[in-house]
C-alpha cells in the first residue's frame, strides 16, 4: 500500500471538472523587515497610504490564487449553492458537492456573493458554472456575469431546487431536485449543450402624458431592470404581490411551502371576487416594433398580460403554447432575439393548469409600455406597484447556457459497469489511450418491472437490497435498447391495463418466488397518476427521477433486467410468510386459456421507432406442482429470445 503513496492522483472519475490542488497557489502575507518597519513610520505622504489601504482590501478575503494549466479536456466547474432553497436541500446539496470537488471550487451565496469567486477564475479556461437554487439565484449569477465582461462568458447550467424554476425547465433540468446522484449531474454538467438565452432590459421613465401632480402612489423602479424569464402586469402579480407584502409582514406564518400555496391560492381567490384587474386594459397602452395592441387588449378585456422569453410559465405551464398552422406566429425559442406578448383573461389563466394558453398577440424585437396609474408587476417573480411609467423592452444580449443533454456520450453503459468498475477504469476525460468504454446497446431489453410502496422507500431506500425484497412485480416488457423512460412510461401503463382486465375477470393473478416456488397474490391495485421511475444503478441507495426528465433517460440507464418504480399511493397487501423474491409472472385461470390468447387481448405496440412488448409466463390451470409447471409464453419475434 506504502507505494501508492508517491503516485500521482488521477482525480477519479469527474477529473475533467475538478480544480487540480496544484492549480490553487496558497498567497503568502508578506514579512515585513526592521529596516522596512522603520522606513515605513518615516513615511508620512496620505496618499500612499491609502493606496496601500486599498491594496490591503482587495486582497483581504483572497488566500489562494488560481494559476490553470490549459487543457482541451479540462472543463473546470464552479458550483454555487443557495442554501435557503428549497428547504434543507441546499445545504445538503452543497456538502455533496464538497465532497465530489475540491473544496475551493464550491461557494455558499450565503456566506458572500459569487463576484468574488468568478473574478478568481476569470482567466480559467473551458470554464462551466452551476448555480443550484432558483431562477433568482441563475439570474443573480448572470448579472455578475455581465458585471464582470468575461470573455468568452462562461456557460451556466442549473440544478433547480425548490418550486417553480422555469428556466430549469426549459433547458432540461427539470423542476426540482429529486435526490439524482451528484455523479450523474456533475456527468451531465460536462456533457451538457451550450445554448444562448435572451436577455431584456427593462428602462423605466416616468409617464410624459401624465402631469406630475395626477401621479398615484406607487414605487418608481421595477425590483429589476433585467428580466431572463418573463415580465407580467395584472391579476398575477398581484397575487404575488399579497404574498410578498404579507410574508414581510408576518415571517412566522410562511415557514412551510403548503402553507405558502394555501395563501397563493387564497390571495388569486380574492382577487378574483374582488376583480381588482378588471380594469387592466383601459389603463394600459402597448406598443409592439410600432404596432398598437391598445385595440384588441381593451377588446377582449384581458386582466393579465405577460412578456414571455422563455416557453415555461408559472411553474412548468405553457402559455404560448404550441402555433401549429398558425401563419402568423412561430414556435417560441429562448434564443431568436424575440418576445412573445400574450394576453389572459380569468378563463384563459385557469386553463393554462390543464393544457391551455393564453391569447398570443405579437412576437417582437421592442416593447414600449405605458400605464395611466398604479398597476402590480412582476419581473422573474420579483412583484412591486409601480407608478404610472413609461417601459421600454429591449434586447440586452444573450447568456451562454447549458442545456441537459438526453444522451449522455461520456458515461458506461449499464451493461458494461460492471467491466468499468473491476478494472477501475476511468472516464473519458482522462489521458488519452488510458482505456475505452464500449459503446454497444442490445436491440432488445427484457426488463421486469417490480414496484414499490412510498412506506418502504422511506425505510429502506438506503439498503437497496432490503427494497428489492420489499418490491412486488408487476410484469415483463420487452423493450428497445435505446427505448427511454417516458416511453417506457407508456408500456407500463399498458402493462397495467392487462393485468386488471385479466384479475377482474375469471384469472387470478399470481407471480412464483423462484427459490421458494411457493405463489403469492400480485396486488391488483392499478398504479396511481404519481408513480415514478426509480434509479437504482448508484452503488448507495435507490433515487427517483423527475417525471419531466424521463425523456432525457434510457431505460438502459437505470437497469439491465429490472426496473424499479415508486407508487406513492400503494396500499400494501403482502401475505404473511411468503417472502418475495425475483419472481416469473403466473396466471391461474379457472377454466380454459382460450379468453387469454384471444389476439385482440394480446395485441401490443410493436413500431421501429421504439416499441415495447408486454410477455408474462403463462401456467397451466391443472399443473398442481407450481415447482415443476409448464411454462408458456406469448409469441415473439427470434431476436427477443436472443436478448
Amino acid at each position: 500500500m506504502l507505494h501508492h503513496i508517491e503516485e500521482p492522483c488521477s482525480l477519479g472519475a469527474h477529473a475533467a471538472v475538478i480544480v487540480p490542488p496544484t492549480w490553487i497557489i496558497k498567497v503568502k502575507k508578506p514579512q515585513n523587515s526592521l529596516k522596512a518597519s522603520n522606513r515605513k513610520k518615516k513615511r508620512t505622504s496620505f496618499k500612499r497610504k491609502a493606496s496601500k489601504r486599498g491594496t490591503e482590501q482587495e486582497n483581504k478575503g483572497r488566500p489562494f490564487v488560481i494559476k490553470p494549466i490549459s487543457s482541451p479536456l479540462m472543463k473546470p466547474l464552479l458550483v454555487f449553492v443557495n442554501p435557503k432553497s428549497g428547504g434543507n436541500q441546499g445545504t445538503k446539496v452543497l456538502q455533496m458537492f464538497m465532497w465530489y470537488l475540491n473544496p475551493r471550487q464550491v461557494f455558499d451565496l450565503s456566506q458572500e456573493g459569487p463576484k468574488d469567486a468568478l473574478e478568481l477564475y476569470r482567466k480559467v479556461p473551458n470554464l462551466r458554472i452551476l448555480a443550484c437554487g432558483g431562477d433568482g439565484t441563475v439570474g443573480w449569477i448572470l448579472s455578475i456575469l455581465d458585471e464582470l465582461q468575461l470573455s468568452p462568458q462562461p456557460p451556466v447550467g442549473v440544478l433547480p431546487l425548490g418550486t417553480g424554476n422555469d428556466l430549469a425547465r426549459t433547458l432540461n433540468w427539470g423542476g426540482g431536485y429529486t435526490d439524482e446522484p451528484v455523479s450523474k449531474i456533475l456527468c451531465q454538467v460536462e456533457d451538457g449543450t451550450i445554448v444562448q438565452l435572451d436577455r431584456w432590459n427593462l428602462h423605466v421613465e416616468r409617464n410624459p402624458d401624465l402631469p406630475p401632480e395626477e401621479l398615484e402612489d406607487g414605487v418608481c423602479k421595477l425590483p429589476l431592470n433585467v428580466f431572463n424569464n418573463y415580465f407580467s402586469l395584472g391579476f398575477d402579480a398581484h397575487v404575488t404581490l399579497e404574498f410578498h407584502e404579507s410574508r414581510e409582514a408576518n415571517p412566522e406564518k410562511f415557514n412551510s411551502r403548503f402553507r405558502n400555496k394555501m395563501f397563493y391560492a387564497g390571495a388569486a381567490f380574492s382577487d378574483f371576487l374582488q376583480r381588482s384587474s378588471r380594469d387592466l386594459s383601459k389603463h394600459v397602452k402597448v406598443v409592439c416594433d410600432g404596432t398598437d395592441l391598445t385595440p384588441k387588449i381593451q377588446e377582449l378585456k384581458f386582466q393579465c398580460i405577460v412578456f414571455l422569453n422563455i416557453p415555461r410559465y408559472c411553474a412548468g405551464t405553457m402559455p404560448w403554447g404550441n402555433p401549429g398552422d398558425h401563419h402568423d406566429f412561430e414556435p417560441q425559442r429562448h434564443d431568436d432575439g424575440y418576445i412573445e406578448v400574450i394576453g389572459f383573461t380569468m378563463a384563459s389563466l385557469a386553463a393554462l393548469q390543464v393544457g391551455g394558453h393564453g391569447e398570443r398577440l405579437h412576437q417582437c424585437r421592442e416593447v414600449m409600455l405605458l400605464t395611466y396609474k398604479s398597476i402590480p408587476m412582476q419581473v422573474d417573480g420579483e412583484p412591486c406597484r409601480l407608478a404610472p411609467a413609461m417601459i421600454r423592452i429591449s434586447l440586452r444580449n444573450q447568456a451562454n447556457m447549458v442545456q441537459k443533454s438526453k444522451r449522455r456520450t461520456s458515461m458506461p453503459l449499464l451493461n458494461d459497469l460492471h467491466q468499468v468498475q473491476a478494472a477501475d477504469l476511468r472516464r473519458v476525460s482522462a489521458p488519452p489511450g488510458s482505456f475505452t468504454i464500449p459503446q454497444s446497446v442490445p436491440d432488445r431489453l427484457r426488463i421486469r418491472v417490480n414496484k414499490i410502496s412510498l412506506q418502504d422507500y422511506e425505510g429502506f431506500h438506503y439498503d437497496k437490497e432490503k427494497l428489492r425484497e420489499a418490491s412486488i412485480p408487476l410484469g415483463i416488457l420487452v423493450v428497445r435498447g435505446d427505448c427511454d423512460l417516458e416511453t417506457c412510461r407508456m408500456y407500463i401503463d399498458r402493462l397495467q391495463e392487462d393485468l386488471q382486465s385479466v384479475s377482474s375477470g375469471s384469472h387470478r393473478v399470481h407471480y412464483q418466488d423462484q427459490e421458494t416456488s411457493f405463489p403469492r397474490a400480485l396486488s391488483a391495485q392499478r398504479l396511481s397518476p404519481r408513480w415514478c421511475f426509480l434509479d437504482a444503478t448508484s452503488a448507495d441507495r435507490f433515487y427517483r427521477i423527475d417525471r419531466s426528465q424521463e425523456h432525457l433517460h434510457f431505460v438502459m440507464e437505470i437497469s439491465q433486467d429490472e426496473v424499479f418504480i415508486l407508487d406513492p399511493d400503494m396500499v400494501l397487501s403482502q401475505q404473511a410468510g411468503t417472502p418475495p423474491g425475483m419472481p416469473d409472472l403466473v396466471v391461474e385461470q379457472a377454466s380454459g386459456m382460450s379468453d387469454w390468447w384471444n389476439p385482440g387481448l394480446r395485441k401490443r405496440m410493436l413500431s421501429d421507432s421504439g416499441l415495447g412488448m408486454i410477455t408474462p409466463h403463462y401456467e397451466d390451470s391443472d399443473m398442481k406442482d407450481l415447482s415443476h409447471s409448464r411454462v408458456l409464453q406469448s409469441p415473439v419475434s427470434s431476436e427477443d429470445h436472443d436478448v
